[in-house]
């Protein structure tokens, strides 16, 4: 029985190419060969083997993470001061805006004001940002949070407001300027200073 065995082994374990050849020898034993040197052998026929072509191997790179995106912060905005529709009577055109926001300001976020939907000055960190110099008439003021690179984040919808200033003809006509005023009142510049009349000594006709 394990000369049996053997031979299959060997049968199987010969190339597919190679011709396989048996017969009986001296002793009464068949003997599998691919060699049969001069033996009277008979060929074996073999039966074609079961393969499978190996799977192709994936040359794909494995898909690399995404970056995660950072946290939008969701901002609560909201302009306390000058309320919507206010007048603000100054002549040296100065307001005060006062505002509200939730949560605190992330790292790199900055608040910046819109003065008629143009930045005005530098981003701040913190309530109030006072304005001055300001234009005398009605306004759009509004709030916005803005990153590194001064991108709007969020901002407030636009409110008015009005400034009066006192111009300085309306000034001078409300006080009218004296001797001493000229160079100390805006509204009274020196170059406005009427001359002086110079005291001419009475000489009596001769």
């Amino acid at each position: 029985m394990s000369r049996w065995l053997a031979a299959a082994l060997l049968v199987i374990a010969l190339p597919t190419a190679a011709q396989v050849y048996t017969y009986i020898d001296a002793e009464g034993n068949r003997v599998f060969t691919d060699r049969p040197a001069g033996q009277a052998a008979e060929q074996v026929r073999l039966k074609p083997g079961n393969s499978m072509p190996a799977p192709p191997i994936s040359t794909r790179q494995a898909a690399k993470p995404e970056p995660v995106e950072a946290e939008v912060v969701a901002y609560q905005l909201h302009i306390l001061s000058p309320a919507a529709d206010e007048t603000i009577r100054d002549n040296a055109g100065t307001v005060s805006v006062t505002f509200q926001s939730e949560p605190a300001l992330q790292p790199g976020h900055a608040y910046q004001l819109l003065l008629d939907e143009q930045p005005l000055g530098t981003p701040a960190s913190q309530s109030p940002i006072v304005l001055s110099n300001v234009d005398r008439g009605t306004h759009q003021l509004a709030m916005a949070v803005v990153d590194e690179q001064a991108r709007i984040l969020q901002r407030t919808a636009s409110q008015p407001f009005h400034l009066i200033r006192t111009s300085l003809a309306q000034r001078r006509m409300a006080k009218p300027c004296q001797k001493g005023d000229y160079g100390v009142r805006p509204e009274c510049p020196l170059k406005d200073k009427p001359p002086e009349k110079r005291d001419i000594p009475f000489v009596p006709f001769l």
